[in-house]
């Protein structure tokens, strides 16, 4: 795993919200990742989130055609919390995000199948159960991330137009300039990577991805990062029941079992 960025990475990172590092694992480690996601994904049939704390199940839906998509890995699989809580890793993070540490939010496997739905464009932030300038998500390809498979692209900026108002990943690929007009007045950004590259954006950038124009499968695994410290805004999201029925507005989301610490510099 390469975790070192020059200066020039993390201010390219910072002006426009999104940074595309080629190389970050190598052809070994990203052999060993994609065995294990396509394992697990395997095993959970239709259900969406690992752990069996959410009933969440993939349906016949416009959304469930986006992506096969399978949420919090790491806690069944120790190959992918390896990879998903590396400290290497969370350092990068925090020195990208010039924050002093973070903890998991949850991950998500995002596997486009042939011919799949493209993605809209979105925010992820206004999703989760915080609020917070610094969330970061990064988006590794666990094969070829092509112009015809359904690539990422960026708009450079936005998260300096973004509130936490969001729309949801619907059939209309721009509703989200309903609520940011602005933000279609810039020049989008295609991210194709290789496998092993991945990319980090952060939770207010702008994102979405094109159809899967192919016969093959995109594979790609991510996983989301809330700094330490952050609080409960309400949001339902990924939080167990009894865990979300227990918290009030503005309590720290600090529990070590559902969020734990990736990286901490005062550790």
């Amino acid at each position: 795993m390469n975790t070192t960025l020059t200066l020039a990475q993390i201010d390219n990172y910072r002006k426009n919200g999104f940074l595309h590092v080629p190389g970050f694992l190598g052809s070994d480690e990203t052999a060993i990742l994609k065995a294990a996601v396509l394992e697990v994904v395997a095993s959970m049939g239709n259900k969406k989130v690992a752990g069996g704390e959410l009933d969440w199940v993939e349906s016949d839906d416009y959304y469930s055609k986006i992506f096969t998509q399978r949420l919090n890995l790491w806690k069944i699989n120790e190959t992918i919390k390896s990879f998903m809580l590396n400290a290497d890793l969370g350092k990068m993070l925090c020195n990208i995000e010039g924050v002093d540490g973070y903890r998991i939010w949850h991950d998500q496997a995002l596997i486009k199948e042939p011919f799949g739905n493209p993605t809209g464009w979105h925010l992820d932030n206004p999703f989760w159960s915080f609020s917070s300038y610094n969330a970061i998500s990064i988006w590794i390809a666990l094969e070829d991330a092509t112009l015809s498979n359904g690539c990422l692209y960026f708009i450079p900026g936005s998260r300096e137009l973004a509130t936490y108002e969001k729309t949801n990943i619907g059939t209309n690929m721009g509703d989200l300039f309903k609520i940011y007009p602005k933000m279609a007045e810039i020049d989008t950004v295609a991210a194709p990577m290789k496998a092993g590259d991945c990319s980090f954006h952060n939770g207010l950038t702008a994102h979405g991805a094109g159809a899967n124009m192919t016969r093959g499968r995109r594979t790609a695994m991510t996983c989301a990062y809330m700094p330490i410290g952050s609080t409960f805004n309400g949001e339902k999201n990924i939080l167990p029941d009894s865990y979300f029925k227990s918290l009030a507005v503005g309590q720290v989301l600090d529990n070590d079992k559902q969020n734990p610490i990736v990286y901490s510099s005062h550790r």
